[in-house]
C-alpha cells in the first residue's frame, strides 16, 4: 500500500471515531497494523496509527463502561471497581485491568458524560 492510501485509511478511521462507529474503527486499525508490519511507512504515519488505535479502544471502552454505568446507577448507589470489573467481563465481554477500568471512567467524568464519584475502590453514583 502507497502511503497516500494509508493516509486515505487512517482519515476514515478518524471519520469513523467521530460518527462513534468504533468497532469499524478498531476493525479497520488491525488491518492497518498488519499492512504497517509489513511496509516501511515513516514515523509520523505509524505513530498517527497507533495513537489512533489507543483513541478507538479507549473511546470503545468507555461507550461499553458507560453502557453498563448506566443500567447499574438505576439500580444501585455504589459499586466497587472488581464488581465492575466482573460485571462488564461477563456483560460486554471486556476484561480491563481495575487501574485502566478506573482510568476510563476518571475519562468519562471529566467529559461530564457519568454524574458519579470515586472514592477508594468504589464508584458511588448520583
Amino acid at each position: 500500500m502507497e502511503p497516500k492510501e494509508f493516509i486515505d485509511e487512517l482519515n476514515k478511521v478518524q471519520d469513523l471515531l467521530s460518527q462513534e462507529k468504533y468497532s469499524e474503527a478498531i476493525t479497520l486499525l488491525e488491518n492497518l497494523k498488519g499492512i504497517e508490519r509489513q511496509a516501511n511507512f515513516n514515523y509520523n504515519l505509524t505513530h498517527k496509527l497507533y495513537q489512533l488505535d489507543s483513541n478507538a479502544l479507549s473511546l470503545y471502552n468507555q461507550q461499553k463502561i458507560l453502557n453498563l454505568i448506566s443500567e447499574i446507577s438505576q439500580k444501585q448507589n455504589v459499586i466497587t471497581f472488581a464488581e465492575l470489573q466482573k460485571k462488564l467481563k461477563e456483560v460486554e465481554n471486556i476484561a480491563l485491568d481495575e487501574t485502566i477500568l478506573k482510568r476510563e471512567i476518571e475519562i468519562l467524568i471529566l467529559r461530564n458524560l457519568v454524574s458519579c464519584s470515586i472514592e477508594g475502590n468504589r464508584l458511588f453514583f448520583s
